[in-house]
């Protein structure tokens, strides 16, 4: 028998779409169009993972990620990468105190709950090594004492993929902690005229005074408690498993997605749900989040590279083939 009767979440997801909705609200008070880019931090955020954002400069990378952490209130913090960035000026140092004849540790950048690391590519290995325990374990060990992050934790990286001069390429395992991958595109005409208009009237030239703090750290770990609660049809667990499982035995690549590109696409897809206010996943839903999960985490062999194909090709490739659960 049909009825009519609206849908009845069975868990009550109203305070956190509304909070969803102001960040939108405020951070559109800036950025014009990437609407995509804003959708899928703000699910990254929910889901408790990093995100890498790339793009050519000037379409609001590092802006992005600054207006982010300005709606959150919690403690923000900035690192600019350089060739000559030390892991010390990252991690904090031991300095000795001569009124107590002991060293004691000066907390660096990364002791906050958002970091945003700008030109990521632009430091060598052993400062990009740096990051592995802290982004995975949220925790840094230094002279044998590990210190535990406050949450949330959160590390929003941009790195421009053009230019090559005095760059380093981002190591595989370093990758692979990242929940997503961002592609920061141009705007599209009209947006580019609105971003003029903007401009012109005065109105985006401004700093951030008029951004309003929306999200508190306690209501982040609240609204993660209750994305957990987001239900998960078997199949789709299954549907999942595959879709990642076909990037290790596609020829095309060298490398196909690891299980952590799993564990990533389902705390992405439950979030996203619970963002559209739906207290269940769909296909639709792992289909979105399947491509900023997979792209940094698949490497094409070299006879598809010199193609000229990209990873978001095949990507989309594995996603047309494998049968969609219904």
């Amino acid at each position: 028998m049909e009825t009519n009767e609206p849908y009845q979440s069975r868990i009550d997801l109203t305070e956190l779409r509304d909070s969803v909705e102001k960040i939108r609200k405020e951070i559109g008070k800036v950025i014009v169009g990437q609407d995509q880019m804003i959708e899928l931090m703000i699910t990254a955020i929910l889901a408790d993972g990093h995100v890498l954002l790339e793009g050519v400069p000037g379409v609001a990378k590092t802006l992005s990620a600054r207006l982010t952490a300005r709606v959150i209130d919690a403690d923000f913090s900035r690192i600019q990468f350089t060739p000559d960035l030390m892991p010390s000026d990252v991690l904090g140092t031991s300095v000795f105190n001569m009124k107590t004849s002991e060293f004691e540790f000066h907390k660096g950048p990364l002791f906050s709950n958002i970091i945003l690391i700008d030109e990521i590519n632009r430091a060598p290995a052993k400062t990009q090594a740096a990051l592995f325990e802290v982004m995975e374990e949220r925790q840094v060990t230094m002279d044998g004492v590990s210190w535990k992050m406050d949450a949330p934790y959160l590390v929003v990286a941009t790195q421009n993929p053009i230019e090559q001069e005095g760059t380093y390429r981002l190591p595989e395992a370093q990758l692979d902690r990242f929940m997503f991958k961002i592609i920061v595109g141009y705007p599209t005409l009209e947006q580019e005229v609105e971003v003029l208009k903007g401009h012109h009237a005065g109105h985006l030239t401004h700093g951030f005074e008029d951004i309003t703090k929306v999200l508190e750290r306690e209501s982040i770990n609240k609204y993660r408690e209750v994305i957990r609660q987001v239900h998960v049809e078997e199949p789709l667990l299954k549907y999942i498993a595959t879709i990642v499982g076909d990037t290790r035995q596609d020829e095309s690549l060298f490398l196909g997605g690891s299980p952590r590109a799993s564990v990533a696409i389902l705390a992405g897809s439950k979030a996203l749900a619970a963002i559209q206010g739906r207290d269940f996943v769909t296909p639709e839903d792992i289909q979105t989040v399947a491509l900023p999960a997979l792209r940094h985490r698949i490497i094409l062999s070299p006879e598809r590279e010199m193609e000229g194909i990209s990873p978001d090709e095949i990507i989309s490739a594995t996603l047309k083939r494998t049968e969609v659960p219904r």
